[in-house]
């Protein structure tokens, strides 16, 4: 056996490393659409987020005792591998390598760009969006090609940058709202009562983008020198932390914006509460580091994209495993699999910023049921992870006869009702239009598990081995 990771993190490391994975650029932008499909109402929205955080803490302590107990187990894949075997560990890891990483990493690639158009006054959603969206995303694979260690430092620098100006904001801009008494009327103004279910459901579906990241969080635990207690203590308090600073930045824009006022702004949201409360020059750097926070994270999950094939390589699957799993002597980087990286990020980012948000599907929550591509990428790509979740859960109840009561049914059964749940709010925001997605997510998979088999690993056409 090979040496062990050190064991060298205690408390206060884990709470900064969940924290720091899960607050990230989503609260900026879906913030502003949880507000909107509740129509302002305040009371609403914060359940949202209250009910999001309660089912990511949930579904985080699950993992957290898998890690408890298998303390060679560290991320997704390995957690699919050691409850549901290794085909179901490769199918969770091929998907994970050609929809959720791309797409959250195109996806972030495009709405940094879309608030870098909005500082400099450039409409929005455009051609020129787009082309910004694309120099984005190229800029963040060289940085990851050619300097991987480079990329790692962004990744910390930006982590800091983004966390600022939500405390900042949550802070003062609550305390100024009940100064001003907006923090109190917000919830009595009669636009409230325009809150719907639809609108609770779709928010739920929506802001899960926000917590995403606790499953990362969940694979620290071969580090901490007392797993069995610090791991689900973090995810707990982080998770609890997380929600606080959520419910009090949300609340924080009624400090001097009305609910309809709120609507109205749109994504200019963040910009308008901050010039409001700090001037016209805060207004402007706060949307820099909007656009510096979804390019950190982005560098994140381009990091993972980039690497998606080779860990499948490495375990001796997928497309051509011994050619992926080659790694550059130069960058250290395998570059096989960062090719592949690259195209699924080109095929979402034309997804995202051509068929969706220039396509029949106006921006602005109404969808249109007979258009293919009338789903949001981010959101369906997160609920299909929580839907994976649900036969790892199944296994414990089933099968793990170590863990107590608690562990073993009570966590397992509240987390497969709070994955159900997500799976539902994605069908009643979209519709029969999950069927279109459903369809795409098959033949996709069905082309993955294609390379499962021995003998169709080795595929000529993509790279020549024949010199190995």
């Amino acid at each position: 056996m090979g040496k062990q990771l050190e064991k060298k993190y205690g408390l206060p490391t884990a709470l900064s490393m969940v924290m720091g994975i899960v607050i990230g650029s989503g609260i900026f932008f879906k913030a502003v659409k949880v507000l909107s499909l509740t129509n302002g109402n305040m009371g609403q929205s914060l359940l949202i987020i209250g009910i999001v955080g309660m089912i990511c803490i949930v579904c985080s302590n699950v993992f957290a005792q898998m890690g408890r107990h298998y303390s060679t187990c560290n991320g997704l894949v390995d957690y699919a591998e050691v409850s549901c075997g290794s085909k179901y560990a490769y199918f969770v890891g091929f998907f994970t390598s050609t929809i959720y990483n791309p797409v959250i990493a195109a996806t972030l690639s495009y709405i940094g760009a879309s608030y870098f158009c909005m500082m400099l006054g450039i409409e929005m959603y455009g051609q020129a969006n787009t082309g910004i969206s694309i120099l984005f995303m190229f800029g963040l694979i060289v940085m990851n090609m050619l300097a991987p260690k480079l990329a790692g430092k962004f990744q910390v620098a930006t982590t800091v940058v983004k966390l600022t100006p939500i405390i900042l904001m949550g802070v003062i801009g609550c305390i100024v709202g009940l100064i001003n008494g907006n923090g109190v009327a917000v919830f009595e103004m009669p636009s409230i009562k325009g809150a719907t279910d639809n609108g609770l459901l779709a928010g739920v579906c929506a802001f899960a983008f926000a917590y995403e990241g606790w499953i990362s969080a969940s694979s620290i635990n071969q580090e901490l020198r007392n797993p069995k207690r610090d791991l689900p203590l973090a995810l707990t308090i982080g998770g609890i932390f997380c929600t606080f600073i959520y419910m009090l930045y949300v609340y924080s824009m009624s400090a001097t914006l009305s609910p309809e006022e709120i609507i109205a702004a749109g994504d200019s949201l963040p910009k308008i509460a901050f010039t409001n409360i700090f001037g016209n020059v805060a207004g402007n750097l706060i949307l820099s580091i909007i656009v510096i926070s979804c390019l950190g994270t982005a560098n994140g999950m381009t990091m993972s994209t980039m690497r998606g094939f080779y860990s499948l390589a490495i375990r001796g699957k997928g497309i051509n495993p011994r050619a992926v799993a080659d790694v550059d002597e130069i960058t250290g980087m395998p570059l096989k699999s960062c090719i592949i990286g690259i195209g699924m990020m080109g095929f979402w980012l034309f997804q995202i910023s051509t068929l969706f948000f220039q396509g029949p599907l106006a921006f602005n929550g109404t969808h249109n049921p007979e258009w293919l591509f009338a789903w949001e990428a981010d959101e369906i790509c997160i609920i299909t992870l929580y839907a994976l979740y649900i036969p790892i859960f199944v296994h414990i109840i089933l099968k793990e006869k170590s863990f107590n009561f608690l562990n073993r049914f009570v966590l397992p059964i509240l987390a497969i009702i709070s994955s159900l749940f997500m799976c539902y709010c994605a069908y009643y925001t979209y519709g029969y239009q999950i069927l279109y997605y459903l369809v795409f997510f098959i033949v996709l998979q069905a082309f993955g598990m294609y390379f499962y088999e021995e003998k169709r690993k080795a595929v000529s056409f993509l790279f020549d081995v024949s010199k190995k």
